[in-house]
Order: C-alpha cells, then sequence, then structure tokens
C-alpha cells in the first residue's frame, strides 16, 4: 500500500512539475493542480495510513490523527480558489494577448 502511495505521489509531481514548464498558459494551470493534489496526498500520508480507524481519540485502541484530515480539506478549499483565480487570470490575458503564451509572446510568430 505505501509503496503504491509513494509512486503515485511522485508521479502526480513529476507530471506536475513537467506541465509546469511548459510554455502554455492552460499546463502551467494543469501542471499547479497536479502540484496541489500530490502535496495534499502527502499531508493526508504525513498522519499514518491507517484503514478503519477511527478519528476521534478514545473510541478504539487505534486511532487516526485527525490533524492531517483537517489540514487537507484546507488545502482543497485553498486549491480550488487558487485554480479559479488563475483560470479567469489566465483567461482574461489571452482575450487581451491574443494568445495563451505564458510570456505572452508567441515563439512561431517571430520565426516567420
Amino acid at each position: 500500500m505505501e509503496l503504491l502511495y509513494a509512486i503515485t505521489l511522485g508521479v502526480l509531481t513529476t507530471c506536475g512539475v513537467y506541465l509546469l514548464l511548459r510554455a502554455r498558459t492552460f499546463t502551467v494551470i494543469l501542471g499547479l493542480t497536479l502540484l496541489s493534489h500530490a502535496v495534499n496526498l502527502y499531508l493526508f500520508a504525513s498522519g499514518r495510513l491507517v484503514a478503519g480507524a477511527p478519528a476521534i481519540v478514545g473510541l478504539s485502541q487505534r486511532s487516526a490523527d485527525p490533524l492531517p484530515q483537517a489540514l487537507v480539506l484546507t488545502a482543497i478549499v485553498i486549491g480550488f480558489a487558487m485554480t479559479a483565480f488563475v483560470v479567469v487570470l489566465a483567461l482574461k490575458a489571452a482575450v487581451e494577448l491574443r494568445n495563451d503564451h505564458v510570456d505572452g509572446e508567441n515563439p512561431e510568430e517571430d520565426r516567420a
């Protein structure tokens, strides 16, 4: 279980960084979203992967740590707000600049 979790974290992080390094606005937004999901999974795993344990201390011998769960919930809300803001900002820039290149310049136009 831990190996699958670690591989998933690695793949999400790698894909997120790769998409962040692209030159188009939409791929940068997707990269930020993938990195956000990777961080959420990392925070969730920091509370130990316990299956079937209650989050309330004292109900059983084993209990899950509720703090990482609260951190992940907060990170999901902040990540959604950040993604919505960046999408609106990217749409506004794409309309004004008439392209979706990160620098606002289309390198294909310079070659022609």
